[in-house]
């Protein structure tokens, strides 16, 4: 009897936290894929495998996986270089990498990449967020009027990218900037105003697409002129039969496999959809009230499963989403249940209510990417690094410009050597500590050594060592260390026998074996 009232309750929060999440996940589906240079029905179909395939194979009860922001720069980028059906080749072999990572127990890797790297790299991908929506917030036609806003922000030292953004101020559609202003007050409301934030059933990016169809309706009615129409609206197949519905797919170009562009493209999805998935994962299971633990292993065999299947019928990279898992979890999921069935409730969309969708205005869209992405690059989090320190702070400061300014694979490295660097450096200065004692009027100078004394710590040694002042008395110390490299010894010992004695210094060794 128990066992029934539970599963019956769970199943009433689990659907109506379903349909919270497919209310929240839909606009993003949509806004997500436009934005990384695909089509709106591509978003959708990574919406689906991620509720219906990741949600049901994830060990997860809380994770909702789909089409992310933090992807967006790099299927981009890729999209543009490679071709679309060339791409999903990308997308395919980058959900073999991840199943190659599962079965390898690899899921602990996000763990060696430091806070200052991931920060930076987030941060990087909300700039480019920004930057690549401008256009949608304003209904500039790139079509007509060239590429504007290419994937770097640098576009050249003349001055032209500044000229570009003034000279898009031309093409401004006045229907499109009265719906943004709109959008971007309701979503700003959510975030501030006490009340909107109860809304569990109304999501601040649901609200935003209604108004925008409903504005663009009354647009349609009293001001024509403004009426938004064309490349500046949603555009999803409308079919007729299944058969239709299924033409509508895309298909990897498996000709291009020798293309190592395709490979590359690969192999950054597969770590970046990773590290996501690995860092949603984390922070799931904390808030999750159950506090139950999810298995990075399985995640990572779960999402390459959904990447590979996605990819094959025309769908982008998937991760473990932390908006949607949020959003799950606030509205009470107890099982992955929610998760999956949100899935269900994105395909009964897309075949049901396409002609619906086709009214969102694109601004709409692009006001709820620009609130995630000024999210992702705010002032919040820069304070923040900087109160952590300069070794936290310069790799998120490196990383950020290095995924703006070149890409988001080079900006990580770039990081991730940054970092390194501050690693090796601080370890050099913890090899030892120094401390003066006074015995019978003369100073002491006792160097004790660390636990831990490998190579990297002979340089700065070396140094101290030769800053020892003439006619002193230094006791070195060794008691503490379990591991004292070869090099470093050698060190100490050719000064103990040789550059003392030239500078009248008495040296007392103490612990060496």
């Amino acid at each position: 009897m128990s066992k029934k009232k539970s599963f019956s309750s769970s199943f009433k929060t689990d659907i109506i936290s379903s349909i919270v999440v497919f209310l929240v996940a839909l606009p993003l589906c949509l806004g997500i894929a436009v934005a990384s240079g695909a089509s709106a029905f591509s978003g959708i179909i990574t919406g689906i495998i991620g509720g219906l395939v990741v949600g049901y194979l994830s060990d997860s009860h809380v994770s909702v996986s789909g089409p992310a922001a933090s992807l967006i720069a790099i299927v981009l980028l890729a999209i543009q270089d490679l071709g679309f059906e060339a791409f999903l080749l990308a997308g395919v072999l980058a959900g073999v990498f991840q199943l190659i990572l599962g079965i390898t127990k690899s899921g602990s890797f996000s763990n060696y990449i430091p806070t200052g790297v991931i920060q930076g790299m987030l941060t990087g991908i909300g700039l480019i967020i920004v930057i690549k929506q401008i256009p949608y917030t304003i209904g500039y036609d790139r079509a007509h009027e060239g590429d504007f806003f290419n994937y770097s922000l640098i576009e050249s030292t003349d001055g032209s990218y500044i000229h570009e953004i003034i000279h898009s101020l031309n093409f401004a559609h006045i229907g499109v900037i009265i719906i943004t202003l709109l959008s971007l007050s309701i979503l700003i409301s959510y975030s501030k105003v006490s009340f909107f934030k109860k809304l569990k059933l109304l999501p601040g990016a649901l609200v935003v697409v209604i108004v925008g169809i409903l504005i663009n309706e009354v647009f349609r009615i009293f001001s024509p002129n403004l009426l938004i129409t064309g490349d500046h609206l949603v555009e999803l197949p409308v079919v007729g039969s299944a058969k239709e519905f299924i033409g509508k797919f895309s298909f990897p170009d498996i000709s291009a496999i020798s293309n190592p562009d395709i490979w590359i493209a690969a192999v950054t999805i597969a770590i970046v959809a990773s590290i996501a998935t690995l860092l949603t994962i984390e922070a799931g299971d904390r808030l999750d009230p159950y506090k139950r633990y999810s298995d990075g292993n399985i995640e990572l065999k779960a999402q390459g499963v959904g990447n590979i299947l996605s990819s094959l019928i025309g769908g982008l990279p998937m991760t473990s989403v932390i908006v949607r898992t949020t959003a799950n979890i606030d509205a009470g999921a107890r099982t992955k249940f929610s998760a999956i069935f949100h899935g269900f409730l994105l395909l009964l969309t897309v075949i049901l209510i396409p002609v619906l969708l086709n009214k969102i205005p694109m601004a709409s869209l692009a006001a709820i990417l620009l609130m995630i992405g000024l999210k992702l690059a705010s002032p919040k989090v820069f304070i923040k690094m900087w109160k952590i320190g300069k070794y936290h702070f310069i790799p998120f400061i490196v990383t950020a410009l290095g995924v703006v300014c070149l890409d988001l694979l080079k900006g990580v490295g770039l990081g991730m050597v940054v970092s390194l660097f501050f690693v090796l450096r601080g370890y050099t200065k913890i090899a030892y500590e120094v401390k003066e004692e006074k015995r019978n009027d003369e100073e002491e100078l006792h160097v004790v050594l660390a636990k831990e004394v490998s190579f990297l710590n002979k340089s700065s040694i070396k140094q101290r060592l030769a800053q020892l002042p003439e006619s002193s008395t230094v006791i070195i110390n060794a008691e503490n260390s379990v591991y004292l490299d070869y090099d470093v010894l050698e060190l100490i010992r050719d000064f103990n026998d040789n550059d003392s004695k030239e500078r009248n210094i008495e040296v007392v060794m103490k612990g060496f074996k």
